[in-house]
């Protein structure tokens, strides 16, 4: 049992050293994302420091978290520091012989090792009980930013308020978000059990098929965060990412605006966009105004985004047309097959999707 505690807080002080290196240093990749030509960014690379939080809710969950690593580190030097007492005091010595002199029921030591537990697993559930109340709220708060989450196999899909009565805005993997607002997500899942998870944003909470959660977080700083889908969901879960983008109110407003517009129309890309309706591209995607497909993320602003296949690669027309050639390349087992188009369907598709801003 000793020894299980000696291991338990090493780990856990190497866990923290390890991520406090990351904050403070140039960051470490989430995961090992597939590279292609001229990809070599790591759009990856970044703080996942728990310790390092941005918003309420994950500050409560560092204080808790301190709290109980601060109960546990006094109770491991109390018995450390008393085994360590006892083999000092009685040890064997050269004059003794036979068996020590055996004591049994000390009513004093037996009631202090029974109520002090007691106290201890008390004041924990109770601290437990007040952060779980201020993380997890009923009812979105004042003027929070509502948006629909929707988990796939395995990307995310994203969907608010547009800035017309009524209207809903979709998008795809990159979340955006003005700082210093509340914003409340409804947790929904297409298919399997994923964890939407940002660790300076917030705690994880899992997206269940037929049943809705709710996380709320404000964040008070403008960037970019990153997360990870928490619950294995399938081959690819490790490259469900999760990228949460923190602007200013001006520009979140504008980015919506943006988002609104209808889709580009370029006729100097006109033969690429009858590429992508001739084959199963529009089956899958949706285009407003041109496809209305329903299995993979909306492109009608794809290059508005940062990254491509859920975070595993940054975008770019390198990526792009690596994506489309055979995504399997980027992220093996992903639900989108290779067309086997010709270089020439190939260039002109990527041309068409290069001009969606």
């Amino acid at each position: 049992m000793r020894f299980s505690w000696f291991l338990f807080i090493l780990a856990g002080c190497w866990c923290f050293a390890t991520t406090s290196a990351s904050a403070v240093g140039e960051g470490t990749a989430v995961v090992c994302a597939p590279t292609v030509q001229d990809a070599t960014a790591n759009i990856n690379a970044g703080d996942l420091n728990m310790f390092n939080p941005v918003s309420v809710p994950a500050y409560e969950i560092r204080e808790l978290a301190w709290l109980v690593f601060a109960v546990s580190a006094a109770i491991f030097v109390v018995v450390e520091g008393v085994l360590i007492w006892s083999i000092v005091r009685f040890r064997k010595r050269a004059h003794e012989t036979g068996e020590p002199v055996q004591v049994f029921g000390s009513n004093p030591v037996e009631l202090a090792w029974t109520i002090i537990p007691c106290i201890i697993v008390f004041v924990l559930g109770l601290a437990t009980l007040r952060t779980i109340r201020e993380v997890q709220l009923e009812s979105p708060p004042a003027g929070a930013l509502e948006v629909d989450v929707i988990g796939h196999q395995w990307w995310w899909e994203y969907r608010m308020p547009g800035t017309v009565a009524d209207s809903t805005l979709v998008t795809a993997n990159e979340l955006i978000v003005p700082v210093g607002r509340p914003v409340w997500l409804n947790l929904q899942s297409a298919d399997v059990i994923h964890s939407w998870w940002v660790p300076r944003l917030a705690g994880k909470t899992d997206v269940i098929p037929n049943h809705v959660n709710h996380l709320w977080f404000q964040a008070e700083t403008v960037g970019t965060y990153l997360g990870q889908c928490a619950e294995y969901c399938g081959n690819q879960h490790a490259n469900m990412l999760l990228r949460v983008r923190v602007v200013t109110t001006e520009e979140f407003d504008a980015w919506r605006t943006a988002q609104m517009q209808p889709a580009v129309v370029d006729e100097s890309v006109a033969e690429g966009r009858a590429c992508f309706l001739q084959f199963a591209c529009m089956n899958c995607h949706t285009i407003d105004g041109i496809s209305s497909g329903s299995f993979g993320p909306n492109l009608t602003h794809l290059m508005s985004r940062e990254t491509i296949g859920a975070g595993v690669v940054p975008l770019n027309p390198t990526t792009l047309r690596a994506w489309i050639d055979d995504p399997q390349n980027l992220k093996v087992g992903c639900n989108m097959p290779s067309l086997k188009l010709d270089a020439a369907q190939l260039d002109s598709v990527v041309a068409y999707l290069l001009t969606l801003k």
